[in-house]
């Protein structure tokens, strides 16, 4: 049977016969399902750091010019941890031998058209 693309895009090649990441090949022949998972990040830290800065800015609105100074520093570092651990989005491959993270990506969209592209193969496999 001749190899057919379902698709190639960012790096990642999806055919009836291989699913190809950058720095691994995965045989379809050995997929039983696929699936997109969602990770979630923790967000604990940026919340405390916000609640710290709102207290500190209470404090800030008093006269206290350090307490408000501390608020910003406690608020932007709390936006910035906030912005630099986004949602991951991550292609699941099921064999076998137990589940697989193969593809981790900020794209939910790349993740979905990978995951469909991966089923249609399978399909098409037969």
């Amino acid at each position: 049977m001749q190899e057919e693309t379902f698709l190639n895009e960012a790096g990642v090649q999806v055919t009836n016969d291989r699913f190809v990441v950058p720095g691994q090949t995965y045989a379809l022949s050995g997929v039983t399902s696929v699936a997109m998972h969602v990770r979630k990040p923790k967000r604990i830290g940026p919340i405390l750091l916000f609640i710290i800065g709102f207290f500190c800015l209470m404090g800030g609105f008093s006269g206290s010019t350090g307490a408000f100074i501390a608020a910003l520093v406690f608020i932007g570092l709390g936006i910035l941890l906030w912005i630099s651990n986004p949602t991951k989005y991550v292609v699941r491959l099921m064999t076998a031998s137990g589940e697989s993270d193969a593809l981790p990506s900020k794209d939910a969209g790349l993740v979905k058209r990978i995951v469909e592209a991966l089923n249609n193969a399978i399909i098409h496999r037969g």
